[in-house]
């Protein structure tokens, strides 16, 4: 069981600047295990209003960028995917891209990383920058609770 004790200490670093998520269902701790967390997290994010959720989207980082400081879990995820090691070409077409993308929504492209490759996540972004903005919008808070789960499950793994 996961208890309320130093709940938003253990789990607020898990929605990217967005302790407000935790912070929340800490309310109705303890839950029985990640899997119920995680939908709790979910529930929280699902029920915020459209200006919480958009504030979640925007604390995101763009993918790809170099001079952007990340988050420890950021970072990690953008190293494994081999987004920090970019060749110039890479870059530019990344850099293209994150412009178009914020152009068009207004927000940072969001993908769950960890799911993908280097080449499938451009070829992802390039076919999500003909979506609506609607489409758009759901789609980044759905990336977002794969991004969350993960960090979640990642965190469960380690000793409290």
């Amino acid at each position: 069981m996961i208890g309320p004790e130093n709940f938003t200490a253990r789990f607020g670093h898990i929605f990217e600047h967005s302790p407000w998520v935790v912070e929340r269902a800490a309310a109705a701790a303890p839950y029985a295990d990640g899997a119920a967390l995680h939908l709790a997290f979910m529930d929280v994010v699902a029920q915020a209003s459209p200006e919480e959720q958009m504030a979640l989207i925007m604390a995101h980082p763009e993918l790809g960028v170099k001079s952007v400081p990340l988050t420890e879990a950021s970072d990690a995820e953008q190293t494994g995917a081999g987004l920090k090691a970019l060749i110039e070409e890479e870059f530019t077409q990344f850099a293209a891209l994150n412009a178009a993308y914020r152009q068009k929504f207004g927000f940072p492209f969001i993908i769950c990383v960890r799911m993908h490759s280097k080449a499938k996540i451009f070829a992802i972004m390039r076919k999500r920058l003909l979506n609506d903005l609607a489409t758009e919008r759901a789609q980044a808070l759905f990336e977002i609770g794969h991004i969350a789960r993960l960090r979640l499950a990642d965190l469960l793994e380690q000793p409290a």
